[in-house]
């Protein structure tokens, strides 16, 4: 081996690459390791609403550490999104010592069922967080099986359109677990609009109730307590403390 200078010329370049390559790596582990460029100033894009700043600094601690290679942007991007307001966080570096921090709060557009801790967003997601006491107690409440609340969404803002020329609106929009959609609007009465038929969908059967209620709904005293749109060609109607029958009807 010793009398062939090519092959020496070709170990010797090996040993080289690979002692470079070690010493590399050895000084990223250091430059990562050193505590210089340390994250000096975090910076927020945008006021927030809803998310208390004390919050953030609570999240934040023992995140930010390390400098500003070494900094986990997912670690802190993850104990961000863990707070309850918080929809999504962005998180990226601005050389030489700061990170800017946007975050994209959680919109309420209606209460989730009866427990006034749940909320479903402008998306029609589900989330758990605190409102101030009577901050939210316009919002229209949605009730059903889990992971319905993007379709009782829908149904609110296409019910609210359907129901504006009588100038009445859905206060509560709920599905049962048979798939039954029912409203209760602002002046109590409750409709029962059944499950959805291709044949007789819930939109044409309120759209019928909105046709006829100037006529023979809205001059009654006492006033419906409950309206049934289940039936394929009308509607009953039953005064308070009475239960309309399920039989025979969509």
């Amino acid at each position: 081996m010793w009398h062939r200078p090519q092959l020496l010329n070709t170990l010797a370049d090996l040993l080289f690459a690979a002692g470079a390559a070690m010493l590399m790596a050895a000084l990223a582990i250091w430059v990562l390791r050193m505590p210089f460029a340390p994250i000096r100033e975090v910076v927020l894009e945008a006021p927030l609403q809803h998310v208390h700043p004390a919050e953030l600094e609570e999240a934040l601690q023992g995140r930010v550490r390390g400098n500003f290679l070494s900094l986990s942007l997912d670690g802190v991007r993850d104990a961000l999104e863990g707070l309850p307001w918080v929809r999504k966080a962005m998180v990226r570096r601005v050389w030489p010592d700061r990170l800017v921090v946007s975050l994209e709060e959680h919109q309420p557009v209606a209460h989730w069922g009866d427990s006034g801790g749940e909320w479903v967003n402008s998306f029609g997601e589900n989330f758990a967080a605190s409102l101030p006491d009577g901050a939210g107690l316009e919002l229209p409440i949605l009730k059903g099986p889990s992971g319905t609340a993007p379709l009782l969404l829908k149904r609110y803002g296409e019910t609210l359109e359907l129901l504006a020329p009588l100038k009445l609106k859905p206060v509560t929009v709920s599905l049962s677990s048979r798939l039954a959609l029912g409203l209760k609007l602002d002046n109590g009465m409750r409709l029962e609009l059944g499950r959805e038929q291709n044949r007789s969908p819930a939109s044409q059967r309120l759209q019928r109730f909105v046709d006829i209620y100037p006529a023979t709904v809205a001059g009654r005293e006492p006033r419906p307590a409950i309206v049934d749109l289940r039936y394929p060609n009308g509607f009953a109607l039953y005064p308070a403390g009475t239960l309309p029958e399920h039989r025979g009807k969509e």
